[in-house]
């Protein structure tokens, strides 16, 4: 045989195996589709099945897609089946009946790489593993005594920056770089223990960022694990392991910093003494003999890497689209600004005592979340193996908390930021948890299984 025929052929026999298993995968689709009652599903490509219709936003994708084929549909990524949920009503109903059964998360080649194999809380999937993370998370790092601890760190962070600004009256500043350094600084030295120099900052800004570019990057691999070797052929694999391999090295350096600084010191930091950072707590918890839970190097990364890319991004979007609606709208900023001077009472700074009584400042920030959710698109959850039908669910945000039959419960519908006075911010109900469904919507968080744990770090 001619030996590029030859060569030819064997090129070709993988894919002749990658046919005939989709249409076996599409058969068996239909025998279920035929036992089960299924949502509307827009049609498909063979193989791709819908892939090609989410483009670089795919919340404004699947919104345009819900309002042909109706607030719950069903989507095939691939081979992957996905229910997308985009009302309030079905959401509430998805979230309420259906939450344990969606608590997984879908273990996809990028979050495997950034999270250490799936340890960490946000990509781990549902079970001892994730539980004793978030229980370390939430008793030691992000408890209420501890969040607190870290107020005279936001106080300087903010104080420094009203400097800045002050300093340069008279030229031009780009708020949007001031709010992501303020939010930065507060993080590190919350995570770290200490400011980090411009160029680390950067470099953190620079890694977060990619991170986001990473976990919306469609990889051959999540999707047809069987032609996995043509994310190699198109370079996919090398980026992301330089990507992981670049945190590693950060991670690594702060944790031998603080592994040195405390050998010298001889000093043994109890994991709830005030003032000490996330590091100091994770490196003392991994040398408690009572601890009934391996804590191993990579957890501690998984973790810390955990707190960089989700305490960044989404805290500096919605300080900076706050700004930007006000500056959009100078009678609401008239608003805000007579509401903090006359609660403040001439004192020149204000503490973080004053926040729980400017109500209309809290219903404005509400307002920016529901308008500009800094996670439009809430993370997959994905259905656990041992159920028979495995499925991946979405939940669009940014559909859900546009929906007009909502706002007007919420009394915000035909009124815009503007039109809402001290009477309106009262009435607006947002509780973390419980009370209004408006609880799901406006804060960053998921069902009530996998809510984000790092609320009371986020909103204070």
């Amino acid at each position: 045989m001619n030996p590029a025929a030859l060569l030819a052929s064997l090129l070709l026999l993988p894919l002749f195996f990658f046919i005939l298993a989709e249409r076996r995968r599409r058969i068996s689709r239909y025998s279920i589709s035929k036992k089960l009652p299924l949502p509307p599903s827009p049609p498909g490509l063979p193989f791709i099945g819908n892939l090609h219709e989410l483009g670089s936003l795919p919340h404004q994708s699947l919104s345009l897609l819900s309002n042909k084929h109706g607030p719950l549909m069903l989507l095939h990524l691939g081979p992957i089946p996905t229910v997308v949920v985009s009302s309030p009503a079905v959401a509430q109903h998805f979230m309420k009946n259906h939450d344990t059964v969606f608590a997984s998360r879908p273990s996809l080649k990028a979050s495997r790489a950034l999270s250490y194999n799936n340890i960490d809380v946000a990509f781990s999937p549902y079970g001892d593993c994730w539980r004793q993370m978030r229980k370390i998370s939430m008793c030691h790092l992000l408890s209420a005594k501890m969040v607190q601890s870290f107020a005279s760190v936001r106080r300087d962070e903010v104080a420094a920056l009203l400097r800045r600004v002050s300093d340069n009256e008279g030229t031009v500043l780009c708020v949007t770089e001031m709010l992501n350094e303020l939010v930065s600084n507060v993080l590190c030295r919350v995570v770290v223990g200490s400011a980090m120099g411009d160029e680390r900052r950067r470099l953190i800004s620079t890694l977060v960022q990619q991170n986001s570019i990473f976990n919306t990057k469609v990889f051959v691999e999540d999707f047809f694990p069987r032609l996995r070797w043509l994310d190699w052929i198109l370079g996919l694999d090398e980026k992301l392991k330089r990507h992981v391999k670049a945190w590693d090295a950060l991670l690594e350096d702060f944790i031998q910093d603080h592994s040195i600084s405390s050998n010298d010191s001889n000093n043994i930091i109890h994991p709830s003494a005030d003032r000490t950072d996330f590091i100091d707590v994770l490196l003392q918890l991994q040398k408690d003999p009572n601890l009934d839970f391996l804590l191993t190097r990579d957890h501690i990364k998984s973790t810390l890497l955990d707190m960089f890319a989700a305490g960044t991004d989404t805290s500096f979007i919605v300080l900076d689209w706050s700004m930007a609606e006000l500056i959009r709208n100078p009678k609401v900023m008239k608003k805000v600004q007579d509401e903090v001077r006359a609660v403040a009472g001439g004192e020149e700074m204000i503490n973080e005592e004053h926040l729980p009584k400017m109500s209309y400042l809290k219903a404005v920030v509400k307002e920016v979340l529901r308008l500009h959710p800094p996670i439009p698109l809430l993370l997959p959850e994905s259905r656990p193996k041992n159920v028979k039908y495995k499925a991946t669910a979405f939940l669009n945000k940014r559909e859900l908390s546009s929906t007009r039959g909502l706002w007007d419960e919420m009394r915000l519908i035909g009124k815009t930021l503007e039109n809402l006075n001290r009477r309106d911010s009262r009435a607006v109900r947002w509780t973390l948890r419980g009370g209004s469904f408006s609880s799901y919507l406006l804060a960053l968080v998921g069902g009530f299984a996998r809510e984000c744990h790092s609320q009371l770090l986020s909103l204070s």
